[in-house]
């Protein structure tokens, strides 16, 4: 049996104040902070070591991770960052307040556009300054990689070539292994792990800066999965 942990994100400034965030770099808040602290306490209560990390280049995600592994007294694991971890690109949201946008263009269109499988958002102009190609930080990455808007499904066809060739072998290897990631990068992780329908995904809601443990059999098939809370 192998054992795999993935954790949301703490609560961002923008989680907090329900703006769009997307592939926009934003801190923690002091809960958000706490919320990985306590992360990190609770699983070295209940036993849990890694070998590896993995992330995505966003910063919230990073000090999540840094935080909780802090907490747990380790100090010293390879951690593999990766854009394809990053949270779905919200296009022209982003920046944007939920209410400013269900003003302009009503709740149902914004619901559908934050919650349906394969819709995006309006697009980004790659002129804009809030497109990700304009960031050094993925100088490194083909232009065509870069998304101007994503759907949940787009988010997923990025994420799980990183799982079937990075994340999973290194599983497979015997590493213990934890994956800090956002909401929807690790909602298709968990839909593809489940088997969880494209309708039925899109109801999934995954709480900031609680871990979620697997316990998965010699094909990485899930055998149970529970959140680790207090």
């Amino acid at each position: 049996m192998y054992t795999l942990v993935l954790i949301r994100h703490g609560q961002t400034i923008y989680n907090k104040e329900k703006i769009f965030c997307g592939w926009t770099d934003v801190d923690l808040t002091e809960q958000g902070i706490e919320e990985a602290k306590q992360a990190g306490r609770n699983l070295k209560k209940a036993g849990f070591m890694f070998d590896m990390g993995f992330a995505s280049v966003l910063k919230r995600t990073k000090e999540t991770l840094d935080l909780l592994l802090t907490e747990m007294g380790v100090e010293t694991i390879p951690i593999k960052y990766s854009w394809r971890l990053n949270e779905r690109c919200y296009g022209a949201l982003q920046g944007v307040k939920h209410a400013d946008m269900i003003e302009k263009y009503g709740e149902e269109q914004v619901q559908i556009w934050r919650r349906s499988f394969s819709e995006r958002p309006p697009l980004l102009e790659t002129t804009d300054p809030r497109y990700s190609g304009n960031d050094p930080k993925y100088k490194d990455i083909d232009p065509v990689c870069i998304p101007c808007a994503e759907s949940l499904s787009d988010t997923i066809e990025r994420v799980l070539p990183y799982w079937h060739e990075d994340i999973a072998p290194a599983i497979k290897d015997g590493k213990k292994v934890i994956v800090a990631g956002s909401g929807n990068s690790l909602r298709g992780l968990v839909k593809y792990l489940d088997d969880i329908s494209d309708a039925d995904i899109v109801g999934l809601e995954i709480p900031t800066g609680v871990p979620i443990v697997y316990e998965l059999d010699e094909n990485l098939k899930p055998i149970k999965h529970y959140y680790l809370k207090d």
